[in-house]
């Protein structure tokens, strides 16, 4: 069967994980973001990871999905930025609604999925994008590139903040985040209903741990920069929860 699916362009799966990602930690900033979902909603850790040429599993990063609101939470990942050739081949998580298949499969897998799970006919909305929460250009190679084309990676984006406003705002980050000393921590998120995008980005400059913000509404032509504190609260604000909200725990 794994050869048919390398004919979409890879082979790709993600594994449901612990609540602390411990096969794909890498990607976190010593802890996952500190998030307790408000009453009565279930979200699913993942490790999002492909299948190598040696038939090996690769880990490339992490998203939290939440199976009542169908949108992922976030998605944390390790800052890159290559020239690459982007694959638009999209995927979905039968295992999120009981399939026996553990892996990420192409859009239009079987019938019965959907009832935890976003499919391809919720994004056809018209003057929205399949958003991506860990974007492509901000990807490392080509197998991180092609393991962002999941729909537990992605959340209806209006057309229009997609491709302007959010677009000049990934281009900035990339920026941003090439003068850090090492590697860089990215975690990438939406509310629910996708009112609004939200990023926060830390790294090593001149021996300084370096945090920040941004939250753009999912309507308007802009992305606001904060400081990862007041993402924080606002988030707290967003999901209406009592318990405070750290995207990079100490």
């Amino acid at each position: 069967m794994r050869w048919l699916v390398f004919l979409l362009c890879f082979f790709t799966l993600s594994k449901i994980a612990d609540n602390n990602f411990s096969e794909c930690k890498k990607f976190l900033n010593n802890a996952p973001p500190d998030f307790t979902a408000p009453a009565g909603i279930s979200v699913v850790p993942i490790c999002q990871c492909v299948w190598d040429d040696n038939d090996e599993q690769i880990y490339l990063y992490a998203s939290l999905y939440s199976t009542t609101w169908k949108i992922p939470v976030y998605s944390v990942y390790v800052f890159g930025s290559p020239n690459i050739r982007r694959c638009d081949t999209w995927y979905i998580e039968p295992q999120l609604d009981g399939d026996p298949e553990p892996c990420m499969r192409p859009k239009g897998y079987g019938t019965e999925i959907s009832k935890n799970l976003g499919v391809n006919k919720d994004y056809h909305e018209k003057g929205y994008d399949k958003g991506h929460l860990c974007p492509v250009l901000q990807t490392s190679n080509h197998l991180s590139m092609l393991a962002t084309s999941t729909l537990t990676n992605a959340a209806l984006q209006k057309s229009t903040f997609n491709r302007n406003a959010w677009l000049r705002h990934e281009k900035a980050v990339i920026e941003d985040l090439k003068s850090c000393d090492k590697v860089a921590y990215v975690v990438t998120g939406v509310v629910p209903d996708t009112k609004y995008y939200r990023r926060a980005t830390c790294c090593l400059k001149g021996g300084q741990y370096i945090g920040k913000g941004y939250c753009g509404p999912n309507k308007q032509d802009k992305v606001q920069e904060l400081t990862t504190e007041e993402l924080n609260k606002k988030l707290q604000e967003f999901y209406k929860v009592k318990s405070p909200i750290s995207i990079f725990p100490a």
